[in-house]
C-alpha cells in the first residue's frame, strides 16, 4: 500500500446546507452531537437534520453545524483507519481552524465547540452592529487586487482583502459600498466579482468587537502545550505550541485567511495527500488549483471512507 504523508484540512462557514448531518447519523461518531449540544446549548441533531438552509445561513448556527460535521468526519476516518498514511499536519479555513486544532490534539471537542459557539455569536453581533459584505474576485492577480483595494480604501470606502484562497481567487470584505466599488473596477485588472451571500464583513476590521469578545474566552482556554502541527490562517506557518492560539485566534477574525500559502506550507512539510474532512469539497478543489501535483480527496460522508483515496476525487 502506498502510504503517503497526509495533511488534514477542514472547511469553514459557507459549506452548510439542510440535512448535512444525514449521512453521519448512523455512524458511531453521531454521539458527538450530544456532547456538542450539551456544551453549547444548541440542538445539533435539529441543526444537522431538519434546519432549513436559509436558517443555517445565520453565522452562529452555520459555524456550529460545520464544526460538528467536520469533527464527526475526522472521528470516523480515524475509527475506520482510512487516512492511508501518516498525518503530518492539519489546517482549517477560518472556522475550520477549530476543527484542525481538535484533530491535532490542541483542544478537546467540548472546549472547541464552546469556543466556536462564542466565536459565532460574537461575529453575528458584530455584523448586526455594522453592515458589511464580501465578494470574491476571480481571475485577477493578487498584487493587482491588493492595489485596487488600497485605491478604493484611499478614496474613503471600507474594503480589505479577506481570503487569499488560490491563484485567481481572492475574497474582499468591507462595507457594501466598498465591496461594490471594488467590483465595479474589477475588469480594470482583468477580473470579475461574484458577490457572496454572507452576513457580515468577516476577516476585516469590522470584526474587531468580535475579536475582543472571543479574546476573553480564548484567554480562559487551556490549549495542549504541545500538539501535531497546525498551519495557521494568520501567518501560514506551522505551530505546535498551544500557547500561541489565544493570540492567533484573536488575530484571525480581523486578518486575511492566507489559504493558498497555507497549502504550500503543507506541501513543504512533506504532505503529498490532502484530505478534506467535513461538508463540501471546496478545499480539495482549491488545493488542486494551488498545487496540481498534490493528491486531494474529500470525505464529505461515510461512503467516502469506504473507497480508496484517488487523485482528483
Amino acid at each position: 500500500m502506498n502510504r503517503v504523508p497526509v495533511a488534514l484540512v477542514f472547511p469553514g462557514q459557507g459549506t452548510q446546507k439542510q440535512g448535512m448531518g444525514e449521512p453521519w447519523r448512523d455512524t458511531a461518531s453521531w454521539t458527538l452531537t450530544e456532547e456538542i449540544s450539551a456544551a453549547t446549548g444548541e440542538d445539533l441533531a435539529e441543526l444537522l437534520l431538519r434546519t432549513p438552509t436559509e436558517q443555517l445561513r445565520r453565522t452562529d448556527l452555520a459555524q456550529l453545524a460545520v464544526f460538528t460535521v467536520a469533527v464527526m468526519a475526522h472521528a470516523e476516518a480515524v475509527r475506520a483507519g482510512s487516512l492511508d498514511g501518516p498525518v503530518v499536519a492539519c489546517a482549517g479555513h477560518s472556522l475550520g481552524e477549530y476543527s484542525a486544532l481538535t484533530a491535532a490534539g490542541a483542544l478537546g471537542v467540548r472546549r472547541a465547540a464552546e469556543l466556536v459557539a462564542v466565536r459565532g455569536r460574537a461575529m453575528r453581533e458584530a455584523a448586526l452592529a455594522r453592515e458589511g459584505t464580501m465578494g470574491v474576485l476571480v481571475a485577477a492577480p493578487l498584487d493587482q487586487v491588493d492595489a485596487l483595494v488600497a485605491e478604493v480604501r484611499a478614496e474613503g470606502a471600507d474594503v480589505w482583502v479577506a481570503n487569499v484562497n488560490a491563484p485567481g481567487q481572492t475574497v474582499v470584505s468591507g462595507s457594501p459600498e466598498g465591496v461594490a466599488a471594488t467590483g465595479e473596477r474589477a475588469a480594470s485588472i482583468g477580473g470579475r466579482m461574484l458577490r457572496l451571500d454572507v452576513g457580515g464583513a468577516f476577516h476585516s476590521p469590522f470584526m474587531a468587537p468580535a475579536a475582543e469578545a472571543l479574546g476573553r474566552e480564548l484567554g480562559r482556554t487551556e490549549f495542549a502545550p504541545a500538539h501535531r502541527p497546525v498551519v495557521a490562517n494568520v501567518d501560514a506557518a506551522p505551530h505546535t505550541d498551544g500557547r500561541v492560539w489565544s493570540r492567533l485566534g484573536v488575530q484571525q477574525l480581523t486578518s486575511p485567511v492566507r489559504w493558498e500559502e497555507s497549502v504550500r506550507t503543507l506541501r513543504r512539510l512533506g504532505c503529498r495527500r490532502l484530505v478534506e474532512l467535513g461538508p463540501g469539497r471546496t478545499l480539495a478543489g482549491l488545493a488542486r488549483r494551488i498545487d496540481p501535483a498534490m493528491e486531494a480527496v474529500s470525505v464529505d460522508g461515510p461512503a467516502a471512507l469506504l473507497a480508496p483515496p484517488a487523485a482528483g476525487r
